[in-house]
């Protein structure tokens, strides 16, 4: 399931991004990289253990907390503390899916990463190319969002970054363990649950908003894992 989640960051939230990653010192994208998406990967990253990357870092994952759209579509059981990267001019990412399992860095921790992110932080017209081209069965998607906004996907995807021709794109990338592993029935809850809020709205009182809720959590209870 792809799905664009607006409003992760408000502007006051975008601006001290980019403030901060203006004044950042940044290194070669290719530090988290695996083997083979090293090969492909012309870009620029704040160091994990930077002080910029863990200010901002809180700062994502504090938006993340305030979305009910993000938590209803993910069930989200562990995020991966969130990276920044830079493009300029000539930077470019090609295909890749994302590694299976991320270490947390300084931990023993292990991520599965079901659910990839991109959070925009440059603004769309700030910039030409740097679009996120996500492959799946009904073919590429190419996503170039407003900042602040979020799109998440299926971690199992093919994807790549365009060329930058023109300014700077600013983003934060990141993974999500979800509690449903499978990527099926994650978007049957999400549909579920969209059909549970409309219908509160709708028919707050109705036995069948009862029924249906409690079959949301009944498949929940079965599918998640601990």
């Amino acid at each position: 399931m792809m799905l664009h989640i607006p409003n992760v960051l408000g502007a006051e939230q975008v601006a001290r991004c980019r403030d901060v990653m203006e004044r950042a010192s940044w290194a070669d994208g290719r530090i988290t990289a695996g083997y083979q998406s090293g090969q492909v990967k012309k870009n620029l990253q704040l160091p994990e253990s930077s002080p910029e990357a863990r200010e901002l870092g809180d700062l994502v994952l504090a938006g993340l907390e305030k979305s009910a759209l993000f938590i209803s579509a993910v069930l989200p059981q562990r995020v991966f503390p969130p990276l920044f990267n830079r493009y300029e001019p000539g930077m470019t990412f090609g295909s890749h899916v994302d590694n299976a399992i991320r270490r947390i860095p300084g931990t023993p921790d292990r991520v599965r990463t079901d659910v990839s992110a991109t959070l925009f932080i440059s603004e769309p017209d700030s910039y030409d190319g740097g679009e996120l081209v996500v492959e799946d069965t009904y073919g590429s998607h190419a996503v170039k969002l407003p900042a602040g906004d979020l799109i998440i996907y299926p971690a199992t995807s093919l994807h790549h970054v365009t060329p930058v021709t023109r300014g700077v794109r600013l983003a934060s990338f990141f993974w999500v363990q979800s509690m449903v592993r499978d990527v099926s029935r994650r978007a049957l809850l999400f549909d579920m649950d969209t059909a549970i809020q409309q219908l509160t709205q709708e028919v707050p009182r109705s036995p069948a908003l009862v029924m249906l809720t409690g079959t949301y959590h009944n498949l929940l209870r079965q599918w998640a894992e601990p």
